[in-house]
């Protein structure tokens, strides 16, 4: 990613499709919120869509690439689930304080897995598919510096709306510890400057690495997603995820953070081929899609209207994974011409 052009050409559309998509891939794709209650995802725009948004102009503004990206997206998690939702904290919310190794006040497990979930579903998978739909703002800020300042204020409004809007019904009389909430923002605002300041800019050399088909990318995407789930999330009625007590919990988060790891390092390889190309990228993010849903059919569905809305929108997935490639090969095709 490179800083703004001088000619500074905006792309509003990309912004508004950026903010449209990552609520309802980070909520509703998932089955957080239920296709039933779909009408909940305009409260969560601010704080998904504009705070997404704000992750992405920063991090082109300043010329830095995915590992700025990731790690703003830690500061995101902190910012929702420790100061909006109060989730990192609770003893009640969510249950997430019977996930094991509550350290301190501390909801360990819970932080770990939703750190990973939105660093991927709902900060990475809808910048990277809105670059593939404006490839050519990929690396150009969306908007002015009076859109980055509204952008902020709008999702500081939605860290707001979070907290006066389920808290006080889903967990009531609860209020996470001043120290706690100093803290969080504390954490925030040095992670965030190191991001933006100390990680270096992407200057990585192009390579001559073997990439995998798209097929079993797609592929191997969805099975990392699902062993993830498995491994960081309660499922089939455990109270703990991968079905442990106690401490033990931390031994399937020490494997997904081995995972995650070498996952990154592999993504890096091969994204550092000459042979990577957008369609790769679709391949990556449509398996990881398909399969969200498909485990969120798990984690998240109540009823069989629940889960018969995450099929839905499996399919519609599959269709605009489709219609997406269709269009990257006529571009391809284009190109070569």
């Amino acid at each position: 990613m490179t800083a703004d052009a001088p000619t500074k050409r905006y792309c509003r559309r990309a912004a508004w499709t950026l903010v449209a998509i990552t609520p309802l891939i980070a909520e509703l794709a998932l089955g957080s919120t239920p296709i039933r209650m779909a009408w909940l995802v305009l409260l969560w725009i601010p704080i998904y869509g504009a705070g997404v948004l704000l992750i992405r102009e920063l991090a082109v503004r300043r010329g830095r690439g995915w590992p700025t990206i990731l790690l703003l997206a830690v500061c995101y998690e902190l910012l929702e689930d420790g100061i909006g939702l109060q989730a990192l904290t609770s003893p009640r919310l969510y249950d997430a304080a019977d996930w094991g190794a509550r350290l301190l006040g501390f909801n360990v497990p819970y932080w770990f897995a939703n750190t990973g979930y939105h660093a991927v579903f709902t900060v990475a998978i809808p910048i990277a598919l809105t670059g593939l739909l404006f490839p050519s703002h990929r690396d150009r800020p969306y908007m002015g510096r009076f859109g980055l300042t509204t952008t902020a204020i709008v999702m500081a409004l939605g860290v707001l709306v979070l907290r006066v809007s389920v808290p006080p019904s889903e967990d009531p009389g609860y209020q996470a510890p001043p120290a706690f909430v100093i803290g969080c923002l504390a954490v925030v605002l040095v992670v965030g400057v190191l991001a933006l300041t100390a990680v270096p800019a992407p200057n990585r050399p192009v390579t001559a690495a073997r990439v995998p088909g798209l097929r079993p990318l797609a592929l191997a995407s969805g099975l990392a997603t699902l062993v993830f789930f498995a491994l960081t999330f309660p499922v089939f009625g455990a109270r703990q995820p991968a079905f442990t007590e106690g401490l033990w919990v931390l031994a399937p988060l020490a494997a997904a953070a081995i995972g995650i790891a070498w996952g990154y390092r592999t993504l890096l390889r091969w994204t550092d081929s000459r042979e990577w190309t957008d369609r790769h990228t679709l391949a990556l993010i449509g398996g990881a899609l398909v399969a969200h849903s498909a485990g969120g059919m798990v984690i998240m569905a109540h009823n069989a209207v629940d889960r018969s809305g995450l099929a839905a929108i499996i399919a519609l997935t599959l269709l605009a994974v489709y219609l997406i490639d269709r269009r990257l090969r006529a571009r391809e095709a284009l190109a070569a011409a």
